[in-house]
């Protein structure tokens, strides 16, 4: 399965997901005498915060320009102080389902979370608009897949022992995709070499401090296996910097 056919079925099964929640959040706020209860119905408590976490990777990367609108859905305004229709928030009810006394049975409050919801089902959906599109950019998606092919050539490299020429490979897949993460988000940089790439990204805010240092470790594999040293690159060292490059380019975009 490519890339892209992977996108397209994770996208399918988080759209249906949605639908399910949004059935299940729109049966939990209809009166007690009016909900059709079934034991197989799913929970919106229990099966929202997967759903989020999961849809929240998908736009980041898919649709970066509604990623703002998608959270705010769900999260509580820094400056509010009193929660009225207009500022209840999806968290808001997903905080009363487990604690009931933050607000009474029913409340006008509880039934502002269905249109807020249903906004983030919108905004998940018009990802896969996006597919069937002329003006979709598939570049990312061909060089995602050229990059496995790759990690995999450095893998059946180290595997045979030619660490140097694994490590390399492995380094020239992490260069490329920081290149790209840098020009997704407008930033510039002088050289495109590791470790002025990872600089540029950590001074722009694209992650933080951890993936920041873990890039620079597998920097400097990589310069174990480029360069003439003292010590030559393990099997292990090159193992780890495949493994490391390959969560990269599956988590940073």
């Amino acid at each position: 399965m490519t890339n892209l056919e992977k996108y397209k079925s994770d996208l399918s099964r988080l759209i249906s997901l949605g639908d399910a929640l949004y059935k299940a959040i729109c049966n939990e706020c209809e009166p007690i005498d009016r909900r059709e209860l079934n034991k197989n119905d799913l929970c919106f408590c229990t099966g929202y915060q997967p759903w989020y976490s999961e849809s929240l990777i998908v736009i980041k990367q898919l649709l970066p320009d509604r990623l703002n609108d998608f959270k705010s859905y769900y999260e509580v305004p820094s400056n509010r102080k009193k929660i009225t229709s207009q500022n209840y928030q999806i968290k808001d009810y997903l905080d009363a389902l487990e604690n009931p006394e933050l607000f009474p049975y029913d409340s006008f409050e509880e039934k502002n979370a269905i249109p807020k919801f249903k906004q983030q089902l919108y905004i998940l959906k018009s990802v896969q608009s996006r597919f069937e599109s002329s003006l979709f950019d598939i570049q990312q998606f061909v060089q995602a897949d050229l990059f496995d092919n790759e990690l995999d050539a450095a893998r059946l490299l180290n595997k045979n022992k030619f660490m140097r020429a694994a490590g390399a490979m492995a380094g020239v897949v992490l260069e490329r995709h920081l290149s790209q993460v840098l020009k997704n988000h407008n930033l510039t940089c002088k050289k495109d070499t590791i470790s002025p790439l990872n600089d540029a990204l950590k001074a722009g805010n694209v992650y933080d401090l951890i993936i920041f240092r873990k890039i620079q470790h597998l920097g400097d594999i990589r310069n174990l296996c480029d360069h003439d040293s003292k010590r030559e690159p393990t099997q292990e060292d090159v193992e780890e910097m495949i493994k490391g490059v390959d969560s990269i380019i599956k988590t940073v975009f």
